[in-house]
């Protein structure tokens, strides 16, 4: 991933770099720098821990982390942001005669750390580190973290998470061990989203997937003005039946 190639390149240059410029370095208790002044690639800060008062403070702020297991926390505001746009997606006609004909179920947060360590399974390797599964979980019990599920015959076979805040949904990774399970778990959510008032569903960075599934590019001034207010909204993802 070349964010995290620059990011590594230019770590040692951000030591007694001033403050006034970014990425800055966290301290414990250091509130995020403003990501409009952030470059196109969209590296703000380096350090601060996954707590769950700073993962808010960062999705509020429309920051998220992206790093690989050896580095330190990352957090990105990108200069181009893709997002789902809930008013207009449209599910795919063939996906609920897919559904049927295989049997599948439609869960939410029965088995959230399941879905994040079904998401962790990749060959390529994975940015969902050890911590990264601590701190979204702490962010689950809390009520601030979500997932759409995909059963078949007793077995997760797909899903999806991320992070709600008002009515911001933020995804964070999506996967599939059946055919168009992962994808069935996404239109799942996108219409519990629409039901329960969410406006902004967060993709973060646009990709050949994502692009085809229906994701959209803007820009991050446009994203960062839908954030402020969609974390204003009085929305909730609804009852959680058992947190695991």
């Amino acid at each position: 991933m070349s964010w995290l190639t620059q990011a590594v390149s230019s770590l040692a240059a951000l030591f007694g770099r001033p403050a006034t410029r970014l990425p800055v370095r966290l301290n414990h208790d250091q509130p995020f720098p403003d990501p409009h002044f952030a470059d196109d690639d969209g590296l703000v800060a380096v350090g601060g821990d996954l707590s769950v008062p700073r993962l808010l403070a960062a999705y509020s702020s429309g920051i998220f982390p992206w790093y690989d297991e050896g580095l330190p926390i990352l957090w990105w505001s990108p200069g181009s942001r893709a997002i789902f746009d809930l008013a207009t997606f449209t599910s795919p006609k063939r996906l609920a005669r897919t559904a049927r004909q295989r049997g599948f179920e439609t869960r939410f947060d029965t088995s959230f750390a399941a879905v994040m360590r079904g998401c962790a399974e990749r060959d390529e390797g994975t940015w969902i580190t050890r911590d990264i599964l601590q701190g979204y979980q702490h962010l689950h019990r809390a009520g601030f973290a979500h997932c759409a599920e995909t059963w078949q015959d007793g077995e997760l076979v797909g899903g999806v998470y991320g992070v709600s805040i008002g009515g911001l949904f933020a995804g964070e990774s999506m996967f599939t061990r059946v055919s168009d399970a992962g994808k069935y778990a996404l239109c799942a959510l996108i219409e519990r989203l629409r039901e329960r008032g969410y406006v902004l569903f967060d993709s973060q960075i646009l990709n050949p997937h994502t692009a085809s599934l229906g994701a959209i590019e803007i820009s991050r001034d446009d994203y960062l003005g839908r954030v402020r207010k969609a974390i204003q909204l009085p929305v909730t993802f609804g009852e959680q039946p058992n947190v695991r």
